[in-house]
């Protein structure tokens, strides 16, 4: 995941500096964009299960409950799960356990004699996932900075807030979880992306909400004012964060509006124009039957 993460800074950086967006983009995933979710659960699932009975129906049993939260509150028991249905084959998805309570899980995991994960029995977290996760609580990710097997992925984690500018958890830190991890230097590195990140911020809110891409595209075309200032933003937002970037010129970032404009308006009246899809949704772990 740390590799994902690094690599979508890399590309997001690119795309800055390239004005494909406005803005600078976080690395990390977030609450509304669990990527991580998809793409190293979900899709890694489906993948091997259509690999492992591309002729059968499937019954992908999951773990969900309501009580998790406000989104998992409201799912249906069962739901088709389209990746794995096509012509002639029919697959669902079935949250067996969805109405149980926290309480109700670990009751029957004693009963089966079963043992809990080290992560709730020597450390202490309130849930397993991912061993920093963008959903956990502080406590949670305290708990896994406790764990000595954690602390290289935890510095380098660091290291990527302090190269991008950008808290792990929106406002929070996770350099701030447990400090004592972290040698000199990268502190020292994380002090001076915090005050980074509050000079960048500040720079990007200077931006005019109509001049903000949508769906990936310009919606108009910036004045000269605009676009100096626009220019101004992108050579300020570079400096703060260290970076190099085109289009620091009014000239140049009119020119490259004009551009992306263009070719918004070639991608829409195309006859194999698609509306933008959104974002995979996310899977949780499964367990899966084929019939």
């Amino acid at each position: 995941m740390l590799a994902r993460w690094e690599k979508r800074w890399s590309n997001n950086v690119e795309r800055y500096r390239d004005l494909s967006c406005v803005r600078l983009i976080l690395p990390w995933s977030t609450p509304s964009m669990r990527f991580c979710t998809s793409e190293l659960e979900g899709s890694l699932i489906n993948s091997a299960l259509n690999k492992r009975f591309p002729m059968h129906n499937i019954v992908s049993v999951t773990g969900v409950r309501r009580q998790e939260s406000n989104a998992r509150s409201k799912m249906a028991v069962a739901a088709p799960l389209a990746p794995l249905s096509t012509k002639g084959r029919t697959s669902v998805t079935w949250n067996a356990i969805i109405e149980w309570t926290v309480d109700e899980v670990f009751t029957e995991i004693a009963a089966a004699g079963l043992a809990l994960h080290e992560a709730y029995t020597v450390y202490g977290a309130s849930r397993v996932s991912c061993a920093y996760c963008i959903m956990s609580s502080l406590d949670d990710l305290r708990a896994a900075a406790s764990c000595a097997d954690n602390h290289d992925v935890y510095r380098e984690m660091v290291r990527l807030e302090a190269e991008s500018t950008f808290a792990f958890q929106g406002q929070r830190w996770l350099a701030d979880v447990a400090p004592n991890l972290l040698p000199p230097e990268l502190a020292a590195d994380v002090a001076r992306a915090k005050a980074a990140a509050i000079e960048r911020q500040a720079i990007e809110a200077e931006i005019p909400a109509h001049l903000l891409f949508s769906f990936g595209w310009p919606t108009a075309r910036p004045t000269p004012d605009e676009a100096e200032l626009l220019a101004s933003v992108r050579r300020r937002v570079a400096q703060t964060v260290g970076i190099e970037v085109g289009y620091t010129s009014a000239a140049d970032v009119m020119r490259r509006y004009d551009e992306l404009l263009a070719q918004r308006q070639g991608a829409a009246s195309s006859p194999d124009a698609n509306a933008t899809a959104p974002a995979a949704a996310s899977v949780p772990a499964q367990a899966s039957f084929a019939f």
